[in-house]
C-alpha cells in the first residue's frame, strides 16, 4: 500500500451529484493498494499514518499525531499512485490491485482508522472525484508498506 498524507486545515471531495464530504483540520490521504497488499499491510499503514507526529506543538516542532489533534481523516482511493513511469510517457499500472481487490482493502484501512478513534470520510472507486484541500505548513508525507517492512522503519 502506498500513501500520501497531507495535512490540512480543511479538504473536501465532490462526488457526481454534487454530493460533499468534508473534513476540518486533519490528514488528506490519498491510498494506492498494490497487487501482493493484504490485510496485514492495511493494519500496519493506518497504525503508522494515525501515530505519525506530524501536528506541531506550540514552539513549532511536530509532537502531536492526528490522534492527539483529534483531527479528522478524508481518504480518497487513489490507483495511480502505482503508476510505473519507467517506460515511454504512458504510466503502466499493473503493480496496482483490481478494483476487486482494492476496494474491500481500502475500506478496511478506513475500518482501522475509525478503530482507532478517528472521524473519517472517503471518496468512491471507480468515479471521478474533485478534491479541494488547503494545505496546512505544507506538510506532505509519502509512506508505502515497503518500507515498513525494514528494521529500521
Amino acid at each position: 500500500m502506498r500513501a500520501l498524507i497531507q495535512r490540512v486545515l480543511q479538504a473536501e471531495v465532490r462526488l457526481p451529484g454534487g454530493e460533499a464530504r468534508r473534513i476540518g483540520p486533519g490528514l488528506l490521504i490519498y491510498l494506492g493498494v498494490g497487487q501482493e497488499d493484504g490485510e496485514d499491510a492495511a493494519k500496519k499503514l493506518a497504525d503508522k499514518t494515525v501515530n505519525l507526529r506530524i501536528f506541531s506543538n506550540p514552539q513549532g516542532k511536530f509532537d502531536y499525531s492526528v490522534l492527539d489533534q483529534k483531527g479528522e481523516i478524508l481518504l480518497i482511493p487513489q490507483f495511480t499512485l502505482y503508476g510505473n513511469l519507467k517506460g515511454g510517457r504512458r504510466p503502466d499500472f499493473t503493480d496496482a490491485a483490481a478494483p476487486d481487490k482494492a476496494r474491500p482493502l481500502f475500506d478496511l484501512f478506513a475500518q482501522f482508522l475509525r478503530q482507532a478513534g478517528l472521524g473519517v470520510k472517503t471518496g468512491e472507486f471507480g468515479v471521478p472525484m474533485a478534491i479541494d484541500s488547503l494545505s496546512d505548513g505544507p506538510v506532505t508525507l509519502w509512506l508505502d508498506t515497503e518500507m515498513l517492512k525494514r528494521k529500521n522503519f
